[in-house]
């Protein structure tokens, strides 16, 4: 029987373990330094849309929505929040870009709806967004809470005869020529016939404990959880670039406020023991944040705010996620840099990684994704700089 070890508990790693074990691969082993989803997965706002920047990008989350409406139904305790779709909005700089894309989502049967600021006001009473503001509505986004979705996924993972061990710290893969043969952790060596790295923001150090490489990089994402509001209203998620960040109706009638840190340098993750509750909480942010926002929604000026959660999102050099076989090794698979869309891929990237390991190719063409497709000196030179988040692909959901 194959051995499959899976380094990282988040949402890519369980739902990637979810995915094997449902074609019965062999034995599915996870490793997780920490709590189950303690990284970057329940620090995330759970946005989804499928209207995406390129074919590989929208044919992938097309998948991934369909798994999070067939995961609502199957896994208790969890619901995939598609009341009022998702809503992306898009100022006059911006908005010619992706009107570009429209014959994209039409050829690949992405349904969308064009919305004027009255026409998104008219919908969304609450909404009120300035004359020149466009929107881009995807009938099928929506958003998940990850305090639902990590334990509910958890629990299926566990049911379905995979193993799941907390509170082990990876150190380096075991290299033998040019394959992957295992990991040592702080304890033990474990063999493996397949590795699947799902580390986010410990991908760097983990590669390269085998002399291995990646373009990737990390920048803080910050977000805010309102006390409960006075009032129910009805609200879709909203991306919205112009305002440096997003909204979503949370749990508890609540609201939740998630911001870029466009000028905060990248934060450089050198060893497989660096912990993401070292970050501090910027509770000075929130006020300009909200400030900001209060031009869409008036009533975010006079919410009193609960909770803080900061946590790391992984960037590649080219703004595109990172998936497949790694190049010049075998048996060692990457699912990493997802920028703020790590959630929201998520069921998707676990089932062509799964389809990867156990059919030897994903149903979906991923070679825009693959990691092959960096050059060895790009990727040294994007690795040494230090950039900020503002000088990175923004790409959000």
């Amino acid at each position: 029987m194959k051995t499959i070890l899976i380094i990282g508990a988040g949402v890519t790693g369980l739902s990637t373990a979810y995915h094997l074990a449902r074609l019965q691969a062999g034995r599915i082993i996870v490793l997780e330094q920490g709590a189950l989803g303690n990284g970057s997965s329940s620090r995330a706002a759970g946005i989804t849309t499928g209207l995406l920047w390129s074919e590989t990008g929208v044919q992938a989350r097309k998948l991934a929505t369909k798994w999070f409406r067939s995961l609502s139904g199957e896994l208790p305790g969890y619901t995939y929040h598609n009341e009022h779709g998702c809503l992306n909005l898009f100022n006059e700089e911006l908005w010619p870009a992706r009107e570009a894309l429209l014959p994209l989502y039409d050829r690949l049967e992405a349904p969308y709806q064009v919305l004027s600021a009255e026409q998104i006001q008219a919908r969304w009473p609450n909404l009120q967004v300035p004359d020149g503001l466009m929107g881009l509505h995807d009938p099928l986004g929506g958003y998940s809470e990850p305090d639902e979705y990590l334990p509910a996924l958890t629990t299926r993972v566990r049911e379905l005869g995979v193993e799941i061990r907390e509170q082990v710290t990876v150190r380096e893969l075991m290299r033998e020529g040019d394959r992957i043969t295992g990991v040592r952790t702080d304890s033990e060596q474990l063999n493996a016939d397949v590795v699947v790295a799902a580390s986010y923001a410990w991908i760097v150090p983990l590669l390269a404990s085998a002399g291995l490489a990646i373009p990737a990089k990390t920048f803080v994402h910050q977000r805010f959880v309102s006390s409960p509001l006075p009032e129910q209203f009805a609200l879709p998620p909203v991306n919205a670039d112009p305002y440096f960040g997003y909204i979503r109706p949370a749990a508890g009638n609540r609201l939740l406020l998630g911001i870029e840190t466009p000028e905060r340098p990248d934060v450089k993750v050198s060893a497989m023991a660096y912990r993401m509750e070292s970050l501090p909480e910027s509770w000075e942010l929130v006020a300009p944040a909200a400030e900001r926002f209060a031009e869409i929604l008036p009533e975010i000026a006079q919410m009193k705010w609960e909770t803080a959660k900061v946590g790391l999102l992984s960037f590649s050099m080219d703004g595109e996620p990172i998936i497949g076989p790694m190049p010049g090794v075998e048996g060692l698979f990457v699912g990493c840099c997802f920028h703020s869309g790590g959630f929201s891929y998520n069921p998707a990237v676990g089932c062509l990684l799964a389809e990867y390991v156990a059919k030897g190719k994903p149903s979906i063409d991923l070679n825009a994704f693959l990691p092959s497709r960096f050059e060895k000196q790009d990727t040294e030179d994007y690795l040494a700089a230090t950039i900020t988040q503002s000088q990175s692909f923004r790409r959000r959901h």
